[in-house]
């Protein structure tokens, strides 16, 4: 039985082969990705905020490669619904090229500017953190994680072609299997096991590194050795540059908004970032802890929106325009639900998770008031979550970049610098405040998904 909010057996099954994979894949990430920060928080209240400003300055190169990529793979999704096996290739080839360019478009900026951009964190508060020594801890990795870009964009290629076919399970494989390389790596290199030096955090970038390769080859090697499934795999390097002209310039046209808004959207997380660093040190090592929880949590409804441009795409792509509609309503409403549920578990976890870090009293204390925070905004950024990817899913990424990433730089960056550097208002209502903005977001979402702008099948239009 199904109604305007809650979907059929079938689609809750349907759902959930895909979903479940990709949330276990980013629970096991953000469980490693935990378990790295304790360790280096376990090092020291410097090391640990010199790795979480460089690691907030190398979010912004991430999510630029996963919103060039996830931007084609809205084509290839659609193409694979319709099965054109030579437009799949295409989109391939041209993911393999942006995934250069961008690459060495993110190692100029790092190298020419990584100085200036790392002291803008640095504001001394008279409490703990010593800003000299962040900076040098900071350098120490920023140095390392520079190997660690190109395979990453790589491994994201192959995932997100695999994913816009509904394969779900291998990428789900190869993150699991390198985040318990990194795992592993970080406990030998980071504190020094089995007769090799501690290493702090240059060995934490380095087991970052040696994941990432990892990932790369496991995903790698089983996509080419199954050719007879993923047939759009073959000649896709030998014949790099071969993608028609005028279907190239549609697709990459298409998809730059979608790029454009990744950057704008992480530059805008680095923003805010920058503006509670202005109340001290203390508050870039509070926000590090209670971002590092909060990731593992929102990892249910992330997963949702990924099932959104699964699903509905696929579904856009064969011409089903009314069952895509009631299906990305199913999703919203489930998306916002899993939401409601996690942030219900994280709040008690919000009282000990604290308490692990290798840092001070009030640290701990503002780190626990942070998480309790996001617990309770969580629902709303749900809601957001699936409106984007539903925008998203028909290929409307001009909408997507309005209500994404201009949004927040005209609402909520400004709103924190005006709080940050005008108000002598304390970090924790600063900080809720600024999560308060994602409430009438969820007005506009609302109306722009239920307005119907974003519902065509790009396999049969030559809009973007």
């Amino acid at each position: 039985m199904k109604t305007a909010v809650f979907g059929t057996k079938e689609f809750y099954r349907k759902t959930f082969r895909i979903v479940l994979p990709i949330m276990l894949q980013n629970a096991i990430t953000n469980v490693v990705g935990m378990l790295d920060n304790i360790m280096v928080g376990r090092v020291g209240t410097d090391t640990m905020s010199g790795v979480a400003i460089v690691n907030q300055l190398l979010f912004v190169y991430n999510l630029c490669v996963l919103g060039g990529l996830a931007g084609i793979g809205i084509f290839t999704a659609q193409y694979y619904g319709k099965g054109d096996e030579e437009k799949i290739r295409g989109t391939v080839r041209l993911q393999v090229i942006f995934s250069f360019l961008l690459t060495a478009a993110g190692l100029c900026i790092l190298k020419l500017f990584s100085g200036q951009l790392i002291s803008l964190y640095l504001h001394s508060d008279g409490g703990v953190g010593d800003a000299a020594m962040t900076m040098r801890y900071a350098k120490e990795y920023l140095l390392i994680m520079y190997a660690g870009l190109l395979p990453f964009a790589f491994s994201q290629m192959y995932a997100t072609t695999l994913r816009a076919t509904g394969e779900t399970v291998i990428p789900m494989y190869a993150g699991a299997a390198a985040v318990l390389v990194n795992l592993a790596g970080n406990y030998v290199l980071i504190f020094g096991r089995f007769g090799i030096p501690a290493m702090g955090a240059a060995g934490a970038a380095l087991a970052t590194v040696i994941s990432r390769f990892v990932e790369l080859a496991l995903v790698a090697v089983w996509t080419h050795l199954h050719t007879d499934r993923f047939s759009f795999i073959r000649g896709v390097y030998r014949q790099l540059f071969s993608v028609p002209r005028k279907e190239a310039g549609r697709i990459m046209l298409g998809a730059l908004p979608l790029l454009v808004n990744e950057a704008l959207w992480s530059g805008a997380q680095a923003a805010l970032n920058q503006s509670y660093s202005v109340r001290g040190l203390s508050v870039v090592a509070a926000l590090n802890i209670s971002g590092t929880i909060v990731n593992v949590f929102n990892g249910a409804f992330i997963a949702m929106g990924d099932a959104v441009a699964i699903m509905v795409g696929q579904r856009l792509g064969r011409g089903e325009l009314s069952e895509a509609r009631t299906e990305a309503r199913w999703l919203s409403v489930l998306s916002v639900l899993s939401a409601v549920l996690a942030g219900g578990l994280l709040l008690p976890v919000s009282f000990w998770f604290p308490r692990i870090y290798n840092t001070s009293a009030g640290i701990r204390s503002m780190s626990g008031s942070l998480i309790r925070i996001s617990a309770l905004f969580m629902p709303a950024c749900a809601y957001c979550n699936a409106c984007y990817f539903t925008l998203r899913s028909g290929g409307r990424t001009g909408i997507t970049f309005l209500f994404d990433s201009c949004y927040v730089w005209l609402v909520g960056v400004p709103t924190a610098w005006i709080l940050a550097n005008m108000t002598g208002i304390p970090i924790l209502p600063m900080y809720a405040i600024v999560q308060m903005t994602e409430v009438v977001k969820c007005l506009l979402g609302w109306r722009m998904t239920a307005s119907g702008i974003w519902v065509r099948n790009l396999t049969e239009t030559g809009e973007s």
